[in-house]
């Protein structure tokens, strides 16, 4: 969609569905006469209208959704910014395919606490980016979940680490009485993509007690980029876009006699200078084929007129496979061929400087993912008013990944071997017999585990009337034990790999808090909440974070709402005890470049990461100032005005400033190089070794806006329309380049890649008799393309002016038919008008074909159908 076009295009959406919006229901709408607890505070009450922004996504929003798991439901969600991923065109990476985190206001999805039935679960066995941690929100089955409470605030002084930029809370369904059975399918229009789900739900209750069951199954089949037309390679020119093929090609270049020389069969439409290029596009995988099957068991017993038993356990195994182009090898893998090779055109002894194994084909892990949890505990009331509980959590996320020995995996010892027998010809792009090819592979294994293990206790209640209402008090106590390992096959470990991402990490910390909560009504209509946390972390230290929050209702149809907390962020496990571990990014070695033509080539150069286990926290301070208003019966509106800042941000070294300051050394022990060739002063680039540190401050403002507007008619039925805009008005990065010195960069990403200034979602829903619908339209606005505009790893984006990525907007519809009784017949399509993301250069990273992965969804239009009957 062109720049013009999507102006026009959403002048008309915003003009004739003026309040449209998200199905999301937000806490004005909900009017309960019983006392409940929701994110944001331990009080329970009856309004849960509070002093920060909340909004809730019902059991009626996700079925109308037609989505199947939370990361298809919170990617289009405003509040979703930056550090929001799935693993959707994940290839070789350290995330176990299927895996999605959300990152509320593009702060990370490291700096967004996500709790199931209000406590923490346990992270991810593998962490995303190497480095982060996070709770992996497409295990939790949507079939399972009551109701979504999005926190849009800072609130580690309730929860404690990692509530930066906001909390989400996932309630699951419990005290159902009855049985549905829900069966659905879906597939793409134009290729062959599909999703099957399966979902049963049983409940029975009694005098003493309840139950609730459910179990689910969910698959989908494979999506190759290159079934989605041009985002099937990775020579994006032909758009406008950047040449990303690799210099490890098929076939390949040589070291002969000192020079470095280009295979005489490199094919001319793939010879760049003295590198044969290699397009891998076409062998990445866009949606991985996955499968998940899950039981949730949800149980409550009376053991007196004041006290109950509850329980809540969950087993989930997941199946997935990744899958990356063939081995890429470079100078590092050591090869030679002997002169006496009976293929060897050179008729001397020479160095492979690049190949690629096409032969022996993709490299592929098969994934298996299982997670458990269970809780036990007691609660009860004491003092007519007074709520306690006790409870105890065991967590555990275990994930194996296998690569087996006819899936692609080079071992460059057995390939040696080989080469040296005159048995593998590397010459010409050729492919050897598979008797060759079977004595050059191996089979690997990765195993990752993590563990949580939580004791907590808390009580809440009444203390004392004041002027406005009784005040109440929450408090409690937390324990909790977390541990991650991630042991990747030990040929990793011995270097006979090659060309794929290896993480290694093991840690293990306690960690110990209390926390107090009071709610004051100082006046009819004027409260105050004040609360307090102490976290203690082994081996890293303490932390105290308060917040002071007030909720002023002039009138019932007015409230003005303010907050202001501080937070923290304690290090990742993984970032703690990170091994070495390699990621890869595309750049142009320029100083290589000015000694030898071969190196100027953009290439995917490895970054070797390590843990720093003497890092800091993260420390943030947040405040929000908005009003709610009940204009009338139908119309209601919120406004929200919030600021977040955060110091002490843990990233990598900035390799772009590591590779100006030591990679014209050839002595360099950052900036690794491979010996010089004659006459040389500079050999060719091998790694850059990166660390962890506490280098980063970065700031953020916006502004939410939501209106929720209802009508009902007697003859053409009952409407709903809701909207949620977000405007990011600032997100401000000042990074530490130079520690010694204290030298400094501010770099302002508002309206730069991937951090689009608005965004909004708007939803209608109908419903008449027998009848509904449901019509969607999701915008994300547009933003500046390629932050570092000539990838030589230093992002410019405050020197450079680059081309716009456009923006994008999708249209679903469902329609809904009850007229068959205990029985629903749905039917719908994502992305109606089957609009493709708009064009972008990239990054150099992870978006390399043509648009930008962790924003805009590639898939296309989607067509589904699903059955649910109840009896």
């Amino acid at each position: 969609m062109n720049m013009k076009k999507s102006r026009l295009t959403t002048s008309i959406v915003a003009t004739c569905c003026a309040a449209m919006l998200p199905t999301f229901v937000y806490a004005a709408d909900e009017q309960k006469a019983e006392r409940v607890e929701v994110v944001g505070s331990h009080i329970k009450r009856t309004d849960i209208e509070g002093t920060s922004p909340l909004f809730v996504v019902t059991r009626d929003d996700i079925e109308n959704s037609g989505y199947n798991n939370l990361q298809q439901l919170f990617e289009r969600m405003p509040v979703a910014g930056n550090g929001t991923f799935s693993t959707r065109g994940n290839n070789q990476d350290s995330t176990a395919n299927g895996g999605a985190a959300i990152s509320l206001r593009g702060f990370g999805s490291d700096a967004t606490l996500v709790l199931v039935n209000g406590r923490r679960v346990a992270i991810s066995a593998f962490a995303e980016s190497i480095t982060n941690n996070f709770v992996d929100v497409n295990a939790i089955p949507m079939a399972a979940i009551e109701r979504v409470e999005v926190l849009k605030d800072g609130a580690s002084a309730i929860y404690g680490s990692d509530a930066v930029a906001g909390v989400i809370n996932i309630v699951l369904r419990k005290n159902y009485e009855g049985s549905e059975l829900s069966v659905g399918y879906g597939n793409t229009t134009d290729t062959d993509s599909d999703e099957k789900t399966m979902s049963l739900l049983w409940g029975t209750s009694g005098d003493k007690g309840n139950m609730t069951v459910i179990l689910d199954y969910f698959s989908n089949s494979s999506l190759m980029n290159k079934d989605r037309g041009t985002l099937g390679t990775a020579n994006q020119s032909a758009l406008g876009g950047e040449d990303f093929r690799s210099s490890r090609g098929f076939p390949g270049r040589y070291v002969v006699n000192g020079v470095t020389t280009i295979d005489p069969g490199c094919p001319p439409e793939n010879a760049f200078g003295a590198t044969c290029v290699y397009d891998y596009g076409p062998w990445n995988v866009l949606i991985p084929e996955s499968e998940r099957i899950g039981a949730i068991l949800l149980a409550n017993r009376d053991i007196g007129t004041s006290t109950e038993l509850f329980t809540e356990f969950s087993v989930q195994h997941n199946t997935s496979f990744a899958q990356g182009a063939p081995t890429p090898l470079d100078g590092d893998a050591g090869l030679t061929v002997p002169g006496t090779h009976p293929n060897n055109p050179f008729g001397v002894d020479i160095d492979i400087n690049r190949h690629r194994t096409v032969d022996a084909g993709a490299r592929i892990w098969d994934i298996e993912t299982d997670v458990m949890r269970l809780v036990v505990g007691m609660r009860g009331t004491i003092f007519t008013d007074w709520d306690w509980e006790v409870s105890a959590q065991k967590g555990r996320s275990e994930s194996m990944q296998t690569g087996g020995k006819h899936q692609g995996w080079v071992r460059t010892d057995l390939l040696q071997q080989e080469i040296d027998a005159g048995r593998y010809n590397p010459f010409g792009g050729t492919y050897n017999p598979q008797s060759v090819i079977d004595a050059i592979t191996t089979s690997l294994v990765r195993r990752g585990e993590s563990h949580l293990s939580a004791y907590d206790a808390k009580i809440s209640g009444g203390l004392f009337d004041m002027a406005g209402g009784q005040a109440a008090l929450a408090a409690g106590i937390e324990l909790l034990t977390e541990k991650v390992s991630d042991v990747p096959d030990d040929q990793f470990q011995r270097g006979l790999i090659f060309g794929t991402e290896s993480v290694s990490a093991e840690a293990k910390r306690d960690h110990e808090s209390a926390f107090i909560e009071f709610v004051l009504p100082f006046a009819d209509g004027l409260e105050v909440q004040l609360a307090g946390r102490y976290d203690k972390y082994d081996g890293f230290g303490a932390q105290f974070n308060p917040k002071v929050g007030a909720l002023w209702s002039p009138n019932d149809d007015l409230k003005f709402r303010m907050s202001w907390g501080t937070g923290f962020r304690a290090p990742s496990l993984a970032q703690i005890g990170l091994g070495p571990s390699q990621s890869s990014q595309f750049f142009v070695d320029t100083y290589g470049c000015a000694v030898n033509p071969a190196y100027c080539a953009s290439t995917d150069y490895t970054i070797v990461f390590a843990g720093n286990p003497d890092l800091d926290a993260e420390e943030s301070e947040s405040f929000n100032v908005g009003t709610v208003w009940q204009v009338s019966d139908s119309v209601s509106l919120t406004f929200d005005y919030w600021t977040i800042e955060q110091d002490n941000k843990i990233a990598p070294g900035d390799f772009g400033a590591l590779y100006a300051l030591e990679c014209n050394n050839q002595a360099s022990t950052i900036c690794i190089r491979n010996a010089p060739l004659p006459g040389q002063s500079l050999g060719d680039l091998s790694r850059i070794n990166n660390g962890y540190r506490n280098l980063n401050q970065q700031s953020a403002k916006g502004i939410d806006i939501s209106a929720d507007y209802r009508l009902s008619t007697a003859d053409l039925g009952s409407f709903k329309f809701k909207i949620d805009w977000s405007w990011l008005t600032e997100f401000e990065q000042k990074i530490t380049e130079d520690e010694s010195t204290g030298a400094t960069t501010i770099l302002d990403w508002t309206g730069e890649y991937e951090y689009p200034e608005f965004r909004w979602v708007g939803t209608m829903d109908w419903a008449m008799d027998t009848f509904g619908a449901t019509v969607a339209v999701s915008y994300i606005g547009e933003f500046e393309d390629t932050p570092d505009a000539n990838f030589d790893g230093v992002i410019d984006i405050n020197q450079n002016s680059s081309r716009t990525v456009d923006a994008f907007m999708t249209v679903d519809v469902q329609f809904r038919y009850l007229g068959v009784q205990d029985t629903v017949f749905s039917v719908g399509v994502r992305n109606l008008l089957d609009e493709e993301p708009p064009f972008a250069i990239g990054d150099g990273d992870g978006d390399l074909y043509g648009y930008v992965s962790q924003v805009h969804s590639p898939r296309g239009q989607f067509v589904y159908g699903e059955v649910t009957y109840r009896f």
